[in-house]
């Protein structure tokens, strides 16, 4: 195995202070990042794509759950595999409390192409309480390129999807896919993924801070068992 060079602190705080430098940079950049990203235009979804979850059928606009925002993660999960994808369950193994992602007015979904009886001992299996739902009588997966031909058979790729409403008008704002959900899992890098952000005051463009007629993002912190939802 090889191993990190052995220094004394001063050469360790030297070297420190030197990397610093550039992971300040790439916190700048990633910032900059972001705000061209919220800057995106969106597309208004227009397909009545049906869903089937634990209240039994469900349309996108359900999927908000009456928020604002939506992201969807797309999880791997065939309709002729008996288990989901390893590599997305690991990824939903890090997905932490969702109550504050809804503090901030934004709802997380799984969706798979599998039908739902075969998702739900699966979910149960892993001990998940996130929503999660069957895409298997719609287009949706196709739509979103995750569910793609290759050589006349159909594979799945993971990604995740971002959606905005404006009363019950749905827009797509964003998605992403295989190695661009590297580092994703925690509340702000979902949020930074979406088009209102984390709604902090810092964050370009202005104006999105204020959209949920509450404090801008980490005044409206709480523990997860204090939120009014």
């Amino acid at each position: 195995m090889s191993l990190p060079e052995i220094v004394s602190r001063a050469q360790w705080r030297a070297a420190r202070e030197e990397l610093l430098l550039k992971e300040k940079a790439a916190t700048r950049a990633r910032d900059a990042l972001n705000a061209e990203r919220r800057g995106l235009p969106m597309v208004e979804i227009d397909t009545e794509y049906v869903f089937e979850g634990g209240d039994g059928k469900a349309t996108l606009l359900d999927l908000f759950e009456g928020r604002d925002q939506l992201v969807v993660y797309h999880f791997m999960f065939a309709p002729e595999w008996e288990a989901g994808c390893r590599s997305c369950s690991a990824f939903l193994d890090q997905i932490g409390h969702l109550a504050h992602l809804k503090a901030r007015g934004t709802t997380f979904a799984a969706v798979s192409r599998a039908p739902y009886p075969k998702i739900l001992p699966f979910k149960a299996r892993m001990g998940w309480t996130v929503p999660w739902y069957s895409s298997y009588a719609s287009d949706f997966n196709r739509d979103f390129e995750v569910t793609l031909e290759h050589e006349g058979e159909l594979v799945e790729r993971p990604g995740i999807s971002c959606f905005l409403r404006e009363h019950d008008r749905v827009f797509h704002t964003y998605s992403t896919y295989e190695r661009g959900l590297d580092g994703l899992g925690s509340t702000t890098s979902l949020l930074d993924l979406t088009a209102l952000g984390r709604q902090e005051e810092w964050e370009e463009p202005k104006g999105r801070a204020s959209t949920l007629g509450a404090p801008a993002g980490s005044e409206r912190i709480r523990y997860h068992d204090e939120y009014d939802d």
